[in-house]
């Protein structure tokens, strides 16, 4: 089968966006539309390998995922169920870190779309991670406040119950006891940053009375309009979880 006719399948099979690029005797870059989250197109190179062609990422996909993970981490718990399904799932031998899968029967089509799909399942990891990182930060603020704050004055997830029965505006932590609520956010991106500026927008609104304190994850990581738009409306804001300046401050305001 030429290199135009399997271009063709590809386009039929995938997507017409496909493009390939000659880099040497029987080696290809399959340019595809298909991007890591950062924004980079995945890496396919289809190429001839003995009597077989195959499609490798030629371990580009796992050397990114080391960014910002230790490769120990790919082979444990959750972050390795996520790869063992996709490779199995898709047919994709991992070769000593290797992605690739051959071209059986002439289904060069059908072993793209397979090698595409399983790469961008695999990348979910990524997803995974993001996730664990916020798991975490919210489970050392909670840690936080049940450490400072006595039981049976605070309340996590917390929303105003004579305006707002459905629930849709949570504070984090509220506290009582105080000349006046202290309403305490979590904050470790720019999605929960935005609700919580809603939040305290909707609150002026209802004209309650409070004192808000943010607690950032890392108040660098956002974003410059963001952060300007939510310090309008904000009290007291730490930029990280400082354990130490977070309890001299509390230990001011609640006694």
């Amino acid at each position: 089968m030429s290199i135009t006719t399997i271009e063709q399948e590809f386009h039929t099979k995938v997507s017409q966006q496909i493009e390939l690029y000659p880099e040497g005797i029987e080696r290809y870059r399959v340019f595809t539309p298909f991007r890591f989250d950062d924004g980079d197109h995945l890496v396919v190179v289809f190429k001839k390998a003995g009597d077989v062609w195959i499609l490798t990422d030629e371990a580009h996909t796992y050397m990114r995922l080391t960014y910002d993970l230790d490769e120990s981490d790919l082979r444990k718990g959750t972050r390795q169920k996520i790869i063992s399904d996709a490779l199995s799932a898709f047919h994709i031998e991992d070769r000593d870190g290797e992605l690739i899968i051959p071209v059986i029967d002439n289904q060069y089509g059908d072993a793209l779309f397979s090698f595409i799909q399983g790469i961008l399942q695999i990348t979910n990891i990524s997803w995974v991670s993001r996730e664990i990182i916020r798991s975490l930060f919210m489970e050392q603020f909670r840690t936080l406040m049940t450490d400072l704050i006595p039981e049976a004055r605070r309340k996590f997830d917390w929303y105003e119950e004579r305006y707002d029965k459905d629930g849709n505006y949570p504070i984090d932590c509220y506290i009582n006891g105080a000349s006046s609520p202290i309403l305490v956010h979590a904050l470790n991106n720019d999605n929960k940053t935005r609700d919580t500026t809603i939040t305290l927008l909707q609150f002026e609104k209802w004209r309650m009375q409070y004192r808000s304190i943010a607690i950032f994850e890392n108040q660098e990581n956002i974003g410059r309009k963001v952060l300007s738009r939510f310090s309008d409306v904000s009290g007291k804001q730490f930029s990280t979880l400082n354990r130490e300046r977070i309890e001299k401050y509390f230990a001011e305001i609640l006694y």
